[in-house]
């Protein structure tokens, strides 16, 4: 079993390896034919393709030349104004090297840039447009200024279907030599949700303790609770005993290392299937969106998800029910 990062390994390097995304791939491809291309923004969650498909589209535009005509930046840890003045700006004044028509900026996370590095982004953008071509990667769309989104082409990236992440997921256990199971595909996508790099993350990781991969080996590895402990702190909660809960919660959070987000997102996916009324589950759900946005916000988890807990009790205070797993 190869010991190198699988999902750099078996990252698409052409549009031929792109498994998924048809429509924005023939797209891309007519922009790479025509040598000639918009600002563009790619949006989605996270692993769903958006810094592959920008790399691929730089391979397939420069050639063995994509490097030297490409500046890759993390956005959110270089978000600055300073920092698009000065790196950016500076990348962005000289020429093209060889025979590229234009350069190439890709901004990740570009969504996490402050207002005024978005302002000075847009101006660069303006003046530079002869030269330089922006590819902006950004899980919120909502959160890039209105200036920007109308100078680029808007491309969305949704979650991965289940059958090509299964797909993919076996063919890179065939290249790797180990068994991965139904089952453990099963566990894999409801872990990842559409998230390839965080499925072929688990894949590996799962792989190292032993050659089958399988509901049991991926759940060690995920820090993921099952469904029953994340119903028995909904329904602690809900009940009324949020001292309980809160001291469930933090069991799976410190001593199984669950995060605050991974937590939610579980008991979104169970949700649907509780045996609760109509009102009940209405009032959860915003609950949840709400912490939800906090946590994006960077609340603290601990203290957000006692809130969640806390309003669960007064739901629960007032419909009296419970939930039950199908």
């Amino acid at each position: 079993m190869s010991e190198l990062f699988w999902f750099e390994k078996y990252r698409p390097r052409s549009f031929e390896e792109v498994v998924d995304l048809e429509e924005v791939k023939a797209r891309l491809r007519e922009f790479a034919r025509a040598g000639n291309m918009p600002h563009l923004i790619f949006y989605g969650p996270p692993g769903t393709g958006k810094t592959t498909m920008a790399l691929v589209l730089a391979r397939e535009l420069y050639g063995a030349a994509w490097r030297e005509n490409t500046l890759e930046l993390n956005a959110s840890d270089e978000r600055g104004i300073n920092v698009i003045r000065e790196r950016v700006k500076e990348f962005a004044r000289t020429a093209p090297a060889g025979k590229a028509p234009f350069k190439l900026v890709v901004l990740d996370e570009a969504d996490n840039m402050t207002s005024d590095a978005q302002q000075a982004l847009r101006r660069i953008m303006e003046m530079y447009a002869n030269t330089t071509r922006f590819i902006l990667l950004a899980n919120y769309v909502s959160r890039i200024i209105d200036p920007i989104i109308s100078r680029c082409a808007v491309f969305r990236f949704p979650p991965m279907p289940k059958e090509l992440m299964a797909s993919r997921l076996m063919y890179i256990a065939k290249q790797e030599g180990i068994t991965l199971t139904e089952d453990g595909v099963d566990a894999i996508y409801e872990i990842s949700q559409g998230d390839m790099r965080r499925a072929i993350n688990l894949l590996q990781m799962a792989a190292t303790a032993g050659q089958a991969v399988d509901k049991e080996s991926v759940a060690a590895v995920a820090s993921a609770a099952r469904p029953s402990e994340i119903l028995d702190v909904f329904n602690t909660a809900l009940s009324g005993d949020v001292e309980k809960a809160r001291e469930k919660l933090r069991g799976l959070m410190y001593v199984k290392g669950i995060a605050g987000v991974d937590f939610l997102r579980a008991l979104q996916r169970e949700l649907p299937r509780a045996q609760l009324d109509e009102e009940t589950k209405v009032a959860v759900a915003e609950l949840l969106s709400d912490v939800d946005y906090r946590l994006a916000e960077g609340s603290d988890e601990e203290l957000q998800l006692t809130y969640m807990l806390v309003k669960l009790a007064a739901i629960g205070s007032r419909g009296k029910a419970t939930a039950k797993k199908r």
